[in-house]
Order: C-alpha cells, then sequence, then structure tokens
C-alpha cells in the first residue's frame, strides 16, 4: 500500500499545479469555496495519511501474524548458530607487556570484581599469606580505585592485554572477571579463588579450609565422603543439608528439589587429588537465591545463617550436580578451562550456568566436585535480590541439569568438547550464539597465554549402576542447626505440630522416664534423651555399665526394679514415673488418653501374660516360693489385693514388664514392696507383676497399653516392620547404632512430625 501511494510520479505535478492555481485566485477565500475546489487533493492526503499510520501501528503492536504476513513474507528465517573452528596451532602467544605487572608471577590468586571503593572484607582479602589478590573493575568501579597490595585492572587496562575475550564483555557486570582469570594464568597461576569483595575468610587462611596440594602421596590417599547413586534419577542436590541447615537452599537449585529435605541414608567414599573444583559454604547470607531471600527475611534484619562447621567435607559422583557459585569457590589448574562466565544471560545466573556447565566437562577428565564447610562469612547488608536477574534460572535450570547428565560427546579433545557443548547448548536455548563465540575466544586466549588442557579419561556413565555393598556404605548424620523455616503454609503446619509438641509435654512434663539400655550406651544414650527428653520431666537411663560422662547410672535387667526406690527419692514431686526397656519403642503422643492416677502395665496382651503352674520347672518352683515369701509379709492392703487378683499359691503371675507406669499415690507402695523384696532372688518379669496386684486390682489398671504391639519369637534387631505410629508402644524393636535410630525417628515422624528436626 505504502509503495503503491509513494512511487507515481504525476502526483507531484498535479499536486503543484493546482497549488499555483490557489495562490493565484484570491477572490474565492472562504472555506466551503476552498473545500469544493480543493476536494480531490483532501481526499489524496487523507487516504495517505491513514495509510501511513496504519503501517506504523501493524508494525508496532502486537497484532496476529496473518495480518503481519505480508511484512514477514520476505524476511529470511532466524539461522540456527554455527560451530567455530578451533585453530589452536595458529595462534600467536600473548605476552604482557603493556601492564606494569608483566614481570610479576604468583601461584595463587584471589580474583574479585569491583564497582566501589575497597571494602573491609577485600583488604582482608589482601592481607591473606601466599595469595595474590586482582581486582577487575568494570563501568561502575571509581577512577581513583586503588588498595595497595591488590593488582587493579581498568577497563582500558583490560582493553589493552590484548585477549579475544574482551569483545564479548558487558562493561558493567562482574563476569569481566574472565579477563582477570586469563592475567592470572599468563602471570604463573596453579590455584585460583574465586570471590567477592563482601566474604570474609574465617581464620584468615584459605588452606584450613581447602585442598591446596593436590599432587602429594597424603592427598590422593585421603577418603572423601562421596554422595550415593541409589536414589534413581537423582541428578542434583542440595548440599546445605549436609552441612546443617535443610530448610536453606542455594542459588541454582531447581525449585523443584527445594522440597526434598531429607539428608541422605548412606553415602560412600573415594580417593583425592582430582578435586579440581572445591566449593565453599559461606556463613551470614550465603548463596541463596531471590525466592528464598524474599520470603525468609524477616523486614530490616539481616540474614545471619550459620552452617556445621564441623560436618566432614563431601564429593560428587559422575551423574550428580550441585550449584557453584563465583564468590568461594577454588579452581585448581586442571579446571582453569571452567573460568569462563557465559556473556548471554542474566547476571545471576552467569556463574551457576558455569558451573554445570564445568562439572558435565569435569567427568571429561576424571575430576569431581567437592563441597566444603563454611570458609567465609558474608554479611548481609540488606539488598534486594532481583527476581529478573535471576530468570534464567528458574526457567531452565532444571531442564539444563538433564540435558546435561544425558548429553554425550564423541570428540577426542577437551577442547573440541567444550567447544561442542557449548554450541550444543546454545542450540538447546540455554544461552545464545554470542556465548558460543565467546567459548572459541576463550580456548583460544588460553592456548595464547600457555594453559596446557588437561587430558581425556574415559566417562562411564552409561554403565549400569553396581549397587553398594554395606561394607563400602559410609554413614553420616547431619546435625540439625537454628534454621529459617519454610514458607508461609509450613509455617502453620509447624505451629500445629509444636501446639501437639506443648500439650504432649504438658501432659508429661512431670513425669520422670527411667530407661534401661541394654544395647552400647555410647552409640544410643545420647539419642534416647533427645527423643524422649522434649516430652518427658526428665531422662534417667540405666544400663548395665555405667558411665559418668553420659550420666549412665548401673542396673541390671534381671532385678532393675530394686534400683528404681533411689531414683524415686530424687523425684519427690513429680506425678509419677514411667519405666521404659530399650527393647520397645514409646509413641508418646497416643498415650494422653491414659489416666495418670492409674498403674499402666500390659497385663491383657496375651503374649505377654501367661500363668505358669509353678511345678512345671524348677526354677519357677523356687520363684513361686520367694514370691509366697514375699506376700506373707505384705501389709494388709497389698495383700489382700494380692490374693483378689488370682494366683494361688502353686503358681506366679508372668507378664510383660518391658513397659509399666506408676502414678505418685502408689510410689510409696511401690518402694515399700522392694524393701520387702530386700536380697530376695526374685525376676523383673515375676516382681512386677507381683507388685502390680498387690499396689491395686487389675480391673482398676488403666487398659491403653494392652493395645500395644507385642510379638514374641521376634527378634528384636531386625523388627522395624512391627513398628506402627497407631499403637501405643512396639515389642520388641531395638536400635544399637545411630543410623538405626534414624531409621526409626523416620517412622516415628509419622505421629510427631517435628521428629525429623532430629535427624
Amino acid at each position: 500500500m505504502v509503495q503503491d501511494h509513494s512511487s507515481p510520479k504525476p502526483s507531484k505535478p498535479l499536486f503543484m499545479k493546482h497549488k499555483v492555481s490557489h495562490y493565484s485566485e484570491t477572490k474565492n477565500l472562504d472555506f466551503s469555496t476552498w473545500v469544493s475546489e480543493n476536494s480531490v487533493k483532501l481526499f489524496v492526503v487523507s487516504l495517505l495519511t491513514i495509510s501511513v499510520a496504519a503501517l506504523f501501528y501493524l508494525r508496532t503492536s502486537s497484532v496476529p501474524t496473518t495480518i503481519l504476513c505480508f511484512q514477514n513474507s520476505h524476511q529470511s528465517q532466524p539461522q540456527k548458530p554455527k560451530l567455530p573452528k578451533l585453530d589452536l596451532d595458529s595462534v600467536q602467544p600473548i605476552v604482557d607487556k603493556s601492564s606494569p605487572f608483566s614481570s610479576f608471577h604468583s601461584e595463587q590468586w584471589i580474583i574479585v570484581s569491583v564497582s566501589d571503593y575497597p571494602s573491609g572484607p577485600l583488604q582482608s582479602l589482601v592481607r591473606l599469606k601466599g595469595w595474590q589478590v586482582l581486582a577487575i573493575g568494570n563501568s561502575r568501579t571509581p577512577k581513583d580505585w586503588n588498595l595497595k597490595g591488590a593488582i587493579y585492572l581498568s577497563l582500558e587496562q583490560q582493553a589493552s592485554l590484548g585477549f579475544r575475550v574482551t569483545d564479548f564483555l558487558p562493561y558493567d557486570s562482574y563476569v569481566r572477571k574472565s579477563v582477570g582469570y586469563l592475567f592470572a594464568i599468563q602471570h604463573g597461576a596453579k590455584r585460583i579463588f574465586d570471590a567477592d569483595d563482601r566474604g570474609e575468610v574465617i581464620g584468615g587462611d584459605l588452606g584450613k579450609h581447602f585442598d591446596l596440594e593436590l599432587d602429594d602421596a597424603a592427598a590422593k590417599q585421603q577418603r572423601i565422603l562421596q554422595y550415593s547413586l541409589e536414589i534413581e534419577n537423582k541428578t542434583v542436590v542440595n548440599p546445605y543439608i549436609h552441612f546443617g541447615q535443610r530448610s536453606v537452599w542455594p542459588r541454582g537449585l531447581p525449585l523443584e528439589s527445594v522440597g526434598f529435605v531429607n539428608h541422605e541414608e548412606f553415602y560412600t567414599e573415594v580417593s583425592g587429588g582430582r578435586q579440581y573444583i572445591q566449593q565453599g559454604i559461606s556463613n551470614g547470607l550465603p548463596d541463596v537465591d531471590s525466592v528464598f531471600y524474599s520470603t525468609r527475611k524477616v523486614g530490616s534484619e539481616a540474614l545471619d545463617i550459620i552452617f556445621d562447621e564441623h560436618a566432614p567435607k563431601v564429593a560428587l559422583p559422575q551423574s550428580l550436580m550441585v550449584p557453584i557459585n563465583s564468590f568461594n569457590t577454588l579452581f585448581h589448574y586442571n579446571a582453569f578451562w571452567s573460568l569462563m562466565l557465559p556473556v548471554s544471560v542474566s547476571t545471576m545466573a552467569s556463574d551457576v550456568l558455569r558451573g554445570y556447565w564445568a562439572q558435565r566437562l569435569l567427568w571429561e577428565i576424571g575430576g569431581f566436585v567437592v563441597v566444603y564447610p563454611p570458609s567465609v562469612h558474608r554479611d548481609d547488608k540488606v539488598e534486594a535480590y532481583p527476581f529478573s536477574e535471576e530468570k534464567d534460572l528458574h526457567v531452565n535450570v532444571g531442564r539444563l541439569i538433564k540435558f546435561l547428565v544425558s548429553w554425550r560427546s564423541e570428540k577426542q579433545g577437551l577442547y573440541e568438547k567444550i567447544l561442542e557443548l557449548s554450541h550444543t547448548m546454545a542450540l538447546e536455548g540455554f544461552w545464545s550464539e554470542n556465548d558460543v563465540k565467546f567459548t572459541a575466544a576463550w580456548l583460544h586466549d588460553l592456548a595464547a597465554v600457555g594453559y596446557q588442557q588437561p587430558r581425556l579419561m574415559a566417562v562411564q556413565l552409561d554403565l549400569q549402576k553396581a549397587t553398594v555393598q554395606r561394607g563400602d556404605k559410609k554413614e553420616f548424620v547431619p546435625r540439625k542447626l537454628p534454621s529459617v523455616h519454610l514458607g508461609v503454609e509450613e509455617s502453620g503446619t509447624v505451629n500445629y505440630e509444636i501446639g501437639n509438641l506443648i500439650r504432649w509435654r504438658k501432659n508429661f512434663g512431670n513425669v520422670v522416664l527411667i530407661m534401661f539400655v541394654a544395647g552400647p550406651v555410647q552409640q544410643t544414650a545420647l539419642e534416647w534423651r533427645l527423643l524422649y527428653g522434649r516430652v518427658f520431666k526428665t531422662v534417667v537411663i540405666l544400663s548395665t555399665q555405667a558411665d559418668a560422662d553420659l550420666a549412665v547410672e548401673q542396673g541390671q535387667l534381671d532385678q532393675v526394679y530394686k534400683y528404681l526406690p533411689r531414683i524415686l527419692e530424687r523425684f519427690n514431686s513429680t506425678e509419677g514415673f514411667l519405666f521404659l526397656q530399650d527393647n520397645t519403642v514409646l509413641n508418646y503422643w497416643n498415650l494422653l488418653q491414659a489416666d495418670k492416677s492409674k498403674l499402666w502395665i500390659a497385663n491383657k496382651v496375651p503374649t505377654s501374660r501367661n500363668m505358669i503352674n509353678g511345678k512345671d520347672s524348677s526354677w519357677f518352683v523356687k520363684q513361686a516360693e520367694l514370691v509366697k515369701k514375699v506376700v506373707s509379709t505384705m501389709p494388709v492392703h497389698l495383700q489382700v489385693n494380692y490374693k483378689e487378683s488370682g494366683p494361688t499359691d502353686q503358681s506366679i503371675a508372668l507378664c510383660g514388664s518391658e513397659v509399666f507406669y506408676v502414678p505418685r499415690r502408689f510410689v510409696q507402695d511401690f518402694v515399700d514392696l522392694v524393701d520387702l523384696v530386700g536380697d530376695l532372688d526374685i525376676h523383673q518379669k515375676i516382681a512386677v507383676p507381683m507388685f502390680f496386684m498387690a499396689m491395686d486390682l487389675p480391673q482398676n489398671f488403666d487398659t491403653l497399653l494392652n493395645k500395644m504391639v507385642y510379638k514374641t519369637g521376634e527378634s528384636s534387631t531386625n523388627s522395624l516392620k512391627l513398628y506402627s505410629a497407631q499403637v501405643p508402644a512396639v515389642h520388641p524393636l531395638a536400635v544399637s547404632t545411630e543410623s538405626e535410630f534414624i531409621k526409626l525417628i523416620r517412622l516415628m515422624a509419622a505421629g510427631d512430625p517435628l521428629l525429623m528436626e532430629l535427624v
């Protein structure tokens, strides 16, 4: 339409002819006459104006493509990113001749990007012995930036170094650190610590936090804990769980993985010496994304999150990845090729995408990533985290990880694989063709500064995963440190669960729990106290061997009742005491309906109670005689109760005494009965039923424990299958190791979800 109305040549002469005529006829100046005489011209001009306006609107508005088909009919379709060619043999060396530091060499470099005057943490970095700080400026850096002991490269100095990558770098971004990496390599780097100017190294010594030496025998002989691959299709982990903060997640973790907060059931081990990328954890303000920062922050209060400094470092096996950042990460020489920061993605996504890209390629040379305990502390400056700067993360990172784990290459050299992966990522839309060209420039610059690429090693990603044998499984249970709770919805859940815990504590907070631990107390004593101490007034532990360090008192299970009076004397103001053997698990949340003024015992559980004729066994005969002797010395009220309960002089009562409760009003009777037994050798399972029948009639007992799971002939060491959260107690069920205790806690969390705070 525009072409049709703008091309005819006769229009202009015709228009000019009428215009001349108009000015010659001065006598007809009224408006109606002028409109009448120029109606044709007005029509043409109006039509042209409308056509131009319509075309402008169509070109600038989002109208359906069918209307604009004429506009795009002659435009070419977007071309796929091309794969650049590497010509490393013809690369000319780049030698630093322009900077004042041309003759300077150092093996250990700290690279930071600076946009403001030197911060306190940056000044601390300069004082680290054996490390050279290199500060990379950008368009926002003050012109007079200076810090004694640091090398500073301004934009002008960066451009003069002759690196190809400078043509691709934005002027106002930290990704200009790529120039710094090349400069450090050019000047003899063997180790590069990627940092920012907000992190202060804890203790002022990087060597105490990372493995700086990888080539000596000690480094290669060390065994490093490693995540297992037992979970099918698991491709990424949240390392913060391992270091005690399961409700915190790092920037770059797919949001769909945030809800997986359970720690590893077991680990494996790997030999050291190839942990070429070492990721440190940051205390204070860790590396978190905008979702975490904007939803977990309380007003203007700064985040101050602490991780477990005693947790062991942990390695990532092939097929498993972890987010890696650019402000607390150590790169060894064999991983220098992976320092390249992408330029076509948002700034908050650049280092994370680099990290995943690097991990996949690291497998090709037999290297791996290790995550280390907290090594720096970063103060929260109460700055906003722009979600828009992370859009590339939240949209694509989950898909990127799956793509990288499945990616395979037939190329014969590392650089060829690097360029191929960068090209394929552009084809998949993870970054643009500009990053493919940038990768080629980066590889050429690496060759120009003399970097020697590592040799490839066989990658065994497609082999069937072997089952981890029991002897190869390594156990580590992360601590549960004070943390930031998850979300508003969970907040309501947590409040409900805390409300339950308060109710249980209110109900049993004045009841003493006395446990007899037959297993190794060093493995389980503290765990039992953590489990039951949340609910009961206190937990007193008896065992065959006393342990003063663990506050474990001595006692013998066969006659443990004889040790109870001295404990009861120490707690004379309690509502009562509950005895529990460690081969029985107590579901305290199901005991709220029990009457604490009555006796509790599983006297009506058929498998725990049996009336045995005293003549069947000489031992039982002797026990019956001893019981008869004690009964004969009982005070009248106790003797009457006992005889009304049913046993004859020739029989005794036997029932489970693994768990029972004695309220305050019967405590003195219990103590008196123990005194009556004295030195007589009456077994626990016979003495306790005798005591109970003497203290009160069975029909007056609370019946709740009769609903417990009680199995005979079952091995207590392999009885987790018996467990049910719907009953008051389960027998037999014993734990003797920390790992077994963790398994039990996970089962019990069905009744008390807050128990997961213990694991």
